[in-house]
This record gives structure tokens, C-alpha cells and sequence, in this order.
């Protein structure tokens, strides 16, 4: 029963840090490191609240996480994405099972486009000369809130009741 706690509770802990990461990139255009790896280290926590089997669950959560790097770190170097968005993506890929993490890098586009459109939209029309600075954290946080509380968080709220 301790368990289904402490899994519930870290999950809202991971929304909560979630919209702190949007608020942030939002105000500052930056995702604060301390909170990347709040998360980040907090998920192996995760993984033993959740019954997670070392072979294949923690391994494939560690590949996933890993490939994410890599590929979003990429995209940094060719400058199309932040560091705090490659980071928080990383460490989101530790928590979301792969295919639910599929999901949310699609929403995540979807979100992401939306909000490119309507603030260049708002540059435009403000007449501004500078380069437009997305704030793409909070579309991160949003596909990550949308999983949350599609997937994860019905299925924790049962199993506490149950």
C-alpha cells in the first residue's frame, strides 16, 4: 500500500516539476539543471515504486533515455532545439514507457507548433527585428502533463482505491 503512494506521489511531483519547467522556459527561456536532474535522479525511485523489473523495464527505460540524448542532443548541436529542452526530454524519457513516450514527442509536436505559430504570429505583429525565442519547454510540459494524466496518473488513482 506504501507503494501505490509513493508511486502516486511521485508522479505528482514530476507534474508539479513539470509545470515549474514551463513557467520557467516561459519567463527566462531557460529549464533550471538543478530541476532537469531533480527529475532525472528521482526516477529510479520511480522504477522501484512501480515494480519495475531491472531486465528488460530498467534496462529499456535507460536505452530509451539514451537515445533520447542522443538525438536531441543533436538537434542542439544543428541548434534547432535548447539545452534544458534536450534535458528535460532525457529525463522524461526515464520515467514514460517508450511507447507512451512516442505519444508525447508527438503531442509535444503538435503543442510545439501551435505555440510557434501564435508567438510568431504575436512577433509579427509586434514589428520586432529580433530573432523569436521559443519557449519550448512548455510544450514539453504539456505532452508530459497530457500523458500524466492520461496514462499514469488513472492508473496509480485505481490502484490506491483498489
Amino acid at each position: 500500500m506504501l507503494g501505490n503512494y509513493l508511486h502516486y506521489g511521485l508522479l505528482v511531483a514530476l507534474a508539479i516539476a513539470l509545470v515549474v519547467a514551463a513557467a520557467t522556459d516561459w519567463r527566462r527561456r531557460q529549464i533550471d539543471n538543478w530541476l532537469n536532474a531533480g527529475i532525472a535522479l528521482t526516477a529510479p525511485l520511480y522504477w522501484w515504486a512501480s515494480g519495475l523489473d531491472l531486465w528488460p523495464g530498467v534496462a529499456l527505460q535507460l536505452a530509451v533515455g539514451f537515445g533520447a540524448f542522443v538525438v536531441f542532443a543533436a538537434l542542439f548541436a544543428l541548434k534547432w532545439m535548447g539545452g534544458g529542452d534536450v534535458k528535460l526530454l532525457t529525463a522524461l524519457a526515464l520515467w514514460i514507457e517508450p511507447t507512451w513516450f512516442l505519444k508525447l514527442l508527438i503531442v509535444m509536436a503538435l503543442v510545439g507548433g501551435v505555440l510557434t505559430i501564435v508567438m510568431g504570429a504575436w512577433h509579427i505583429a509586434r514589428r520586432q527585428r529580433d530573432r523569436v525565442a521559443i519557449p519550448y519547454g512548455v510544450a514539453i510540459a504539456a505532452a508530459g502533463l497530457w500523458v500524466l494524466g492520461t496514462h499514469y496518473l488513472p492508473a496509480a488513482q485505481g490502484a490506491i482505491a483498489g
